[in-house]
């Protein structure tokens, strides 16, 4: 199997292209942490408010 040659602007460019998709799939993965904790934080808030209410309800 023969190696392409690139010269220094193609590399430049090969590595830009790789780092593109890099920060394009930890974006995803990001967004995707984000969005559970988010939802975590949900039903959280959920828990206090419904410990809160009991708490109120049995004054």
């Amino acid at each position: 199997m023969a190696r392409i040659r690139r010269n220094s602007e193609q590399t430049l460019e090969f590595k830009i292209e790789q780092a593109e998709a890099k920060v394009a799939r930890t974006r995803e993965a990001h967004e995707k942490a984000v969005d559970e904790l988010k939802k975590l934080y949900d039903i959280r808030k959920a828990y206090q408010r419904d410990e809160l209410l009991k708490a109120l309800e049995s004054r």
